[in-house]
């Protein structure tokens, strides 16, 4: 089995390794998709909620020349194994240069520290527990086994985080036997266990938290660099909570000011004045829309008038013909007008 080096060294984003086996996974336009198992990798397949690492493999022929098989995709077969997808083949027993997207691996050590820290805080403040994690390309989200937040909760969970996360505690990881796993999770001192078997790998949030978990984190929680809750739902198994961490709370609360910023110049109003002023032009809408039907009703009422008076009277009786080209507020206004009740559509002759 591939020798996973990101267990013991998340920060890990070069490394040698050897090729040991190549399997063709699919072919499409004459062009195969290859994946690719060496003999030790940092690079981490996707699994427990977080996405799989990229990057390249290089590997040097004897002349000197070499063959940059640019990794897309990483996974754990049901035997352990972990397999790179790469659109060109490799030969079994090639010496090869693993290289590592650093921007992506810290990404998903900042949001995936900061889930386990989101989830202790949840617990600390009101004994939610988390019940499925999902790391996305810009937002993550926990589902919570709790009927319900409130605002309260959520800034009180987010303050909590975030002071962790100022603390800057040691954040440490252990391989034990699954035994005693079984024991500190007994004590209440271990959140959950998965199913497998041997030992296991445990994630420390010093005096916080302590989880089994294979993903890869940083050293302190000072690197997770601050988190943010960006929104709450509603779904099946309860509430769903949105967050950032690190380099991506920073980018949120920039788009945010961006956008704050100018509709505060659409609306001529400074920060702090935004949602007040909204406020008004809703006012100003909903009496606009008032004032608007008022008049139409009453243009629709000098209309009728108008095309009764304008139409003869023939076998005592008035053939009044009119023709709408769309729906609009005059179809309801005129039917009020006349003796009797008539329905409008658009493009239909009245008679």
């Amino acid at each position: 089995m591939t020798e996973r080096l990101y267990s013991t060294d998340s920060f890990l984003t070069g490394f040698d390794a050897v090729v040991t086996d190549i399997q063709e996974v699919s072919r499409a336009g004459g062009q195969s998709l290859w994946r690719v198992a060496l003999d030790r990798s940092a690079f981490y397949p996707s699994g427990g909620g977080q996405p799989h690492d990229i990057g390249t493999l290089i590997a040097t022929s004897r002349s000197g020349a070499e063959l940059t098989a640019e990794i897309v995709d990483v996974e754990e077969d049901e035997h352990g194994e972990v397999w790179h997808h790469t659109l060109k083949p490799l030969i079994a027993g090639t010496p090869v240069r693993g290289s590592i997207d650093a921007a992506r691996r810290l990404d998903h050590m900042q949001q995936h520290s900061g889930q386990h820290l989101l989830s202790a805080a949840f617990i600390d403040i009101c004994g939610a527990r988390t019940v499925s994690f999902h790391l996305g390309e810009t937002n993550s989200t926990i589902d919570l086994d709790i009927d319900h937040l409130t605002a309260s909760i959520l800034e009180r969970v987010e303050e909590r985080a975030n002071q962790i996360i100022a603390e800057d505690r040691p954040v440490t990881v252990s391989v034990v036997p699954r035994e005693h796993a079984e024991s500190l999770l007994a004590a209440g001192e271990l959140r959950k266990l998965p199913p497998r078997q041997g030992d296991l790998r445990i994630v420390t949030i010093a005096d916080f938290d302590r989880n089994a978990c294979g993903g890869t984190h940083v050293r302190s929680t000072g690197q997770i660099g601050g988190l943010h809750l960006r929104g709450l739902e509603k779904v099946k198994q309860g509430p769903r909570v949105e967050f950032v961490c690190g380099l991506r709370a920073a980018r949120a609360v920039r788009n945010d000011f961006n956008r704050l910023t100018e509709a505060a110049r659409q609306l001529s109003v400074g920060f702090e004045e935004v949602p007040q002023a909204i406020q008004h032009l809703q006012a100003d809408a909903k009496l606009a829309g008032k004032y608007t039907l008022k008049l139409t009703n009453e243009l629709a009422q000098y209309q009728a008038a108008e095309l009764i008076s304008q139409t003869p009277v023939e076998a005592g009786l008035r053939l009044i013909q009119l023709q709408l080209s769309a729906a609009s507020h005059l179809d309801a206004s005129y039917a009020k007008c006349w003796p009797v009740k008539l329905q409008f559509r658009p493009s239909t002759r009245l008679r």
